[in-house]
């Protein structure tokens, strides 16, 4: 019997997952640890690996097709059996399985046995002895490093670019007399938009994106947000962070402006637990442990949209321990997509566009929190300091607060009490 994969449930609120991609196509040899397609969850982009070895015998569901948590979505022939005709679809009802744009997939414990050569699989060898493919010029990005067949059609495709750009090169072309133009008699028409982002068209809501409206559209229907904004001396922090940087030169460990941001935001956070708070109905819970969330933009290829990393107990980690952390979260949820743990339980959020140039700008709240900060880049300009005019660095930040948790003159001293120290 061959093996039937199923849609998985990837999250805890998952129940309809969506397939981006294929990976694998009817017919490929897979093992362990293999990755065969992207899915879509509610909350982000992963990726779904095969658990056994064998052939791929069927792909039932098509890619931008979205199936509930438990559909069969795939067969797989075992290695000892061979595929039956009756379960290999039609060729015109397979999804063509493109190759991936997106990096790399993580790294996985494949069954395959480590070799004195190149990790490759099956599908790939037979592929480089097809096109005539040196498998020791690959530097595979599979598992352990292993070469997959997407590694080896992108060597295919670079050598037939390189030879086409030598044939064209060594070809001299003899410059042919060019006949005078005719003279126009035709009324010239107006030009037509070739871009097709000037097209009129509709483009169906990915799941995560009908997740975000929803819960954009819930949080500022039921959440009475206000603000409050504040300009800051970003001199210190500057000098600080400078001073830093060159001492953590060798570790190859660079702060950013944002990882001292949750480092302060954490403090305060412990501190005044007010900002550390949900409303609960008919009380005020108050969080022990201060975890700070961080919204991350995804690209465009991964589907769009945005996602929150928490950086667990905050308030008793380095900078050096959260900047290593936040640069792991962002990295992954651009490349494969966080894991539920890595989003859940935050109490508080800062989103930061600063370094996009965006001066300063208003954030809605991500509930349960009661409170999220919106932070613009810090920009040098001229400045009074010590009564005198100078030049030094500013950044506006505005938080957006649940006015049910907390007060508009908590929050004001609390930001007096920040710009002060």
């Amino acid at each position: 019997m061959p093996i039937e994969i199923t849609m998985p449930r990837l999250s805890d609120t998952m129940e309809v997952g969506t397939i981006l991609h294929w990976h694998v196509a009817v017919g490929d040899e897979v093992s362990s640890g293999d990755l065969l397609a992207d899915i879509e969850t509610d909350k982000a982009t992963m990726e779904l690996q095969s658990f056994d070895d064998g052939k791929v015998e069927s792909l039932l569901i098509n890619e931008g097709e979205a199936v509930d948590v438990g559909t069969i979505i795939a067969t797989i022939a075992s290695e000892d059996e061979e595929p039956t005709v009756d379960n290999i679809p039609s060729s015109s009802d397979i999804p063509v399985a493109k190759e991936a744009e997106a990096p790399a997939a993580t790294v996985h414990t494949p069954s395959q046995k480590q070799s004195g050569g190149p990790r490759v699989s099956p599908v790939a060898r037979r592929l480089a002895e097809e096109h005539g493919v040196d498998l020791a010029s690959i530097q595979g990005s599979g598992p352990s490093g292993r070469i997959i067949k997407r590694d080896v059609l992108q060597q295919v495709a670079t050598e037939a670019t390189t030879s086409e750009t030598t044939s064209a090169a060594e070809t001299t072309k003899v410059p042919q007399p060019v006949a005078p133009a005719p003279i126009a008699t035709t009324v010239v028409q107006p030009l037509v938009a070739s871009s097709p982002w000037q097209q009129e068209r509709s483009v169906p809501l990915s799941n995560m994106r009908q997740i975000i409206a929803k819960r954009l559209v819930e949080s500022k229907q039921t959440i009475p947000h206000y603000q409050v904004t504040m300009t800051f001396n970003m001199d210190p922090l500057m000098e600080m962070r400078k001073t830093l940087n060159v001492q953590l030169a060798a570790t190859g460990i660079k702060l950013s402006v944002n990882d001292f941001i949750v480092r302060c935001c954490a403090l305060s956070m412990a501190t005044h637990p007010e900002f550390n708070a949900s409303f609960g109905g008919d009380c005020i819970h108050y969080h022990g442990p201060v975890n700070v969330g961080i919204a991350i933009a995804l690209p465009e290829e991964r589907g769009g949209g945005l996602v929150v990393g928490s950086i667990k107990h905050a308030d008793q980690k380095s900078l050096r321990t959260i900047s290593q952390e936040s640069q792991y979260l962002s990295k992954k949820a651009r490349e494969t997509g966080l894991s539920p743990e890595e989003m859940g339980d935050t109490t508080f959020t800062i989103s930061n566009l600063g370094m996009f140039g965006v001066d300063n700008f208003t954030a809605i709240i991500n509930p349960p929190n009661s409170a999220i900060l919106a932070v613009g880049s810090a920009v040098e300009k001229p400045v009074v300091r010590n009564g005198e005019l100078a030049v030094g660095h500013e950044m506006t930040a505005t938080l957006s607060l649940d006015h049910r948790v907390i007060d508009g003159a908590m929050a004001a001293l609390l930001k007096s009490a920040q710009r002060i120290n």
